[in-house]
Order: C-alpha cells, then sequence, then structure tokens
C-alpha cells in the first residue's frame, strides 16, 4: 500500500471530527438546495426543449444551441445555485471550503461534457454513441475531481502496483488504463478529423467525386495508424515489438482475411482509376441483374441503389475481377434499342415511319444524335425491326422510356392496321392411300 494511503487512513478519524461541525451542514444545505433547484429547473425545461429540437432544422445553430443547453442545463444551473450560495455564506462569515471545491469540480463538468458533445459532432448519431458519451464524459470528469481533491497522484500508485511482468517487459493496470485512454482519446480526434476533412472534400467543387473519396480514404487510414503509434509511444511501448504484432497480422491474413484485404486493397484501387464514382450509372452479373446507382463507395463495398429503391452492397473485389457495365463513365448519352416484329403482310417502310413517329412519345428521347428505324431480319414469325433512340439521363431509367415508347407504337400499329405477328408453325398432312391403310389394319400387333 502506498504511503499516501497509509497516511490518509491514519488520519482518517482526525478528518471526521474535523468535519462534523455546524458549518460544514451548511454548505451541505447549500449544495442539496442547489441541486434540487437545478433538477427542477432541468424537468421543467426538458420538454420545451424537446419542443424546440423537434421545429428546428437538424443542421442548424439554432439545433446546435438546443442541444449544448440540453447537456449543460442541470451542471451548470447547480453550479449557478452553489455560486450565490457560496456568496451568501462568505457574507454571514462563514467558512466555505468545501463549496470552493464543488464550484471548479461543477466547472469542469460543464466544459467536459460541452467538449465531448462538439467532437460527437464528427461522428454519424447513434444509441451507442450516446451512451459512450456519457461514459467518457464521466470518466474524464472523474479524473479531473481527483485531480483537484488532490488524489490523484495516490490513485496512479496504487494503480501502478498492480503490474506482473512478461519476460523484461512491466505491465501495470496504470499503463493499460493509460495506453486504453489514449488511444480511445486519440482515435476520437483522428475519426473527427477525418470527417471533417472528407465533409470538406465533399463541398469542394475543384475535386472530381473520385478524388474527394481517395483523399477522404487515406487521410482516414493515414490519421488511425498514426493514433496508434503515438499512444503506443507515449506509454513507453518499445515500436520496436510490433513487428511481433506484423507478422501475426500476416499469418492472420494469409489464413482468414484474405477477402476483407482484398476488397480493401480493390477500394482504393476503384477510386484512384476513376473506374466507378459517386453518380455512376452501372450493372453487374449477366443481363444487367445488378443495376442502379452508385451512392458510396466504402473501405469494403460500394452502396449501389436499384431502381427498386434497394441499396446492394457490392464488394470491391467483384467489381474488380467482373464484368461491369458504366452506363455514364465518359459519357452520359445512352442508346436504347427496342425490338418489334412486324408480319410479312404490311409494309416494312410504313411501319418504320410509325417507329420514328413513336420515339417522339418520351420527352428524354434526344433529338441528336436522331432516332433510327432499321429492319434487321427476316425472322421465322415475321419482319424483324428495332428502333434506336438516344437517351442522356439513364441515372433516371431506361424501363420508363421503353414503356412510353411501346404503347406508342401498340397505338400507332393498331391504327394503321399493322400487326405484330406471334409465333407460328405450317402442319402439313399427307392422305395415306387405302390399300396401304387396309394392310397396315391387318397387320398383327
Amino acid at each position: 500500500m502506498s504511503p499516501d494511503i497509509q497516511s490518509y487512513l491514519q488520519r482518517l478519524p482526525e478528518l471526521l471530527t474535523e468535519l462534523a461541525t455546524v458549518e460544514l451542514f451548511y454548505e451541505l444545505g447549500v449544495l442539496a438546495l442547489a441541486g434540487l433547484i437545478a433538477w427542477v429547473i432541468h424537468r421543467t425545461m426538458r420538454e420545451s426543449l424537446r419542443a424546440g429540437l423537434e421545429a428546428a432544422s437538424s443542421k442548424g445553430l439554432r439545433h446546435l444551441t438546443l442541444r449544448t443547453a440540453q447537456r449543460i442545463l442541470l451542471p451548470a444551473t447547480m453550479l449557478l445555485g452553489v455560486l450565490v450560495g457560496r456568496g451568501a455564506l462568505r457574507s454571514a462569515q462563514l467558512p466555505v471550503g468545501l463549496l470552493d471545491v464543488a464550484v471548479p469540480l461543477l466547472l469542469s463538468l460543464v466544459a467536459i461534457r460541452l467538449l465531448v458533445y462538439i467532437l460527437r459532432k464528427g461522428f454519424p448519431v447513434t444509441p451507442a454513441l450516446k451512451t459512450w458519451e456519457n461514459l467518457i464524459s464521466g470518466s474524464i470528469w472523474a479524473m479531473v475531481a481527483l485531480h483537484l481533491l488532490g488524489w490523484l497522484p495516490a490513485v496512479e500508485a496504487t494503480m501502478d502496483e498492480l503490474a506482473f511482468n512478461i519476460g523484461a517487459s512491466r505491465i501495470s493496470l496504470l499503463a493499460t488504463v493509460k495506453l486504453v485512454a489514449l488511444v480511445a482519446l486519440l482515435l476520437t480526434l483522428a475519426f473527427w478529423v477525418s470527417g471533417v476533412i472528407e465533409r470538406r472534400m465533399r463541398a469542394s467543387t475543384h475535386m472530381t467525386p473520385s478524388l474527394q473519396v481517395a483523399f477522404g480514404k487515406f487521410s482516414k487510414v493515414f490519421l488511425i495508424a498514426l493514433a496508434f503509434l503515438l499512444a503506443i509511444d507515449a506509454v513507453g511501448i518499445d515500436l520496436t515489438t510490433l513487428t511481433v504484432f506484423g507478422g501475426a497480422l500476416g499469418v492472420g491474413i494469409g489464413f482468414g482475411l484474405q477477402r476483407i484485404t482484398s476488397n480493401f486493397i480493390s477500394g482504393f484501387i476503384l477510386v484512384l482509376d476513376r473506374s466507378i464514382k459517386p453518380g455512376d450509372v452501372i450493372s453487374v452479373g449477366g443481363n444487367d441483374a445488378k443495376f442502379g446507382w452508385v451512392q458510396e463507395l466504402r473501405a469494403r463495398y460500394v452502396v449501389v441503389r436499384d431502381r427498386d429503391g434497394v441499396e446492394r452492397l457490392i464488394p470491391n473485389e467483384n467489381l474488380i475481377t467482373s464484368e461491369v457495365v458504366n452506363w455514364s463513365y465518359s459519357d452520359t448519352n445512352t442508346r436504347v434499342r427496342l425490338p418489334v416484329q412486324i408480319s410479312y403482310s404490311d409494309d416494312p417502310e410504313q411501319a418504320m415511319a410509325l417507329l420514328l413517329e413513336a420515339a417522339k412519345a418520351s420527352p428524354r428521347v434526344l433529338p441528336l444524335p436522331e432516332p433510327a428505324a432499321r429492319m434487321l431480319d427476316f425472322a421465322d414469325s415475321g419482319i424483324q425491326l428495332e428502333l434506336r433512340v438516344w437517351i442522356s439521363d439513364p441515372e433516371n431509367g431506361i424501363g420508363n422510356v421503353r414503356t412510353d415508347i411501346n404503347l406508342a407504337i401498340w397505338k400507332l400499329f393498331k391504327a394503321a392496321g399493322i400487326s405484330i405477328p406471334f409465333p407460328q408453325r405450317d402442319v402439313h398432312l399427307h392422305t395415306v392411300p387405302a390399300p396401304e391403310l387396309a394392310a397396315a389394319q391387318e397387320r398383327p400387333a
């Protein structure tokens, strides 16, 4: 047991005797009254703050102010009550030693909750994040409180005594807590800074979407790696010991993390070669099985939103190793083919003129390049024709263009008396001569 803690334990009866005074009860009463008033104010204003948040914009200054007020209202109002009570006791010539300790504690609590909330704005809002926010705020405030009370050195000495040796290395509870705290703090800063950089890149009009994603990914990986190295070096761990960890990581990648590593590297390749970028219209697989719009390029997968509103998470490796059709890679103009057959008894020139007329049914069809009608083949059931039109916005879908034009073709063909044939087969029946038929019937079965 450390000497500091032993001295505290030896002086404990004396301290309890000194504390049992009438003046102390005045200070405790001020603290209790300030806490009660702060709790009542917090309960009273909670509903009005919640209503104001629902009415305010989620990204406006008013929303930020109301959220901040929610977090610091209770300790701030209690701090104000303690300050008023301390002034009243001083005017009555009463000691205020306990209140002098409570003021910096409450002030630090307000500052810590405000700081943690500002840092949290760099992350997406989730229930887990709200839980971690309270835990982090409480842990930081506990350390600050121990420091203000003068108990932190004694607690550190006790934690340092709880240690064990592994070879030449000494691992203590204090070193472990410091490492975890430093890693958590530096990772929080790394994620926050990388989030700020990514938002700045997205707002830039001078950078392509691929370059924005590439710079955002690189900054995040670099800052996370730097945070780990700085935390390990600050605790005093020799960085050369990471060679063992690097070897273990290499074996892990060789046995079980090949696909994850492959997807991670493929993500950087997609970003750097700019073959796929946010906003592109792509299709993956045969017959355009996975057709959609690229929403995000993530470290492990690409988010593609299809025509049904479903977001597909396609691994980056699939986009590297399989054939991908990018409908808007270098030019958004896309040709749409609409095949149709007519009967052999109809006039193909008239039908082709009607096809060009039907192309005007969709306002998305471009006048240049001009729509074209082609006679392709003499098929089994009829004459094969095809209408070819161009559109400049494949991200808005192709099926609706086909629908508009096909309906127009149906109406124009019906009005002109042109028929669309269905599969036909001619069956020829041969008559068997009577002698042969009689002989066949007389044969034994």
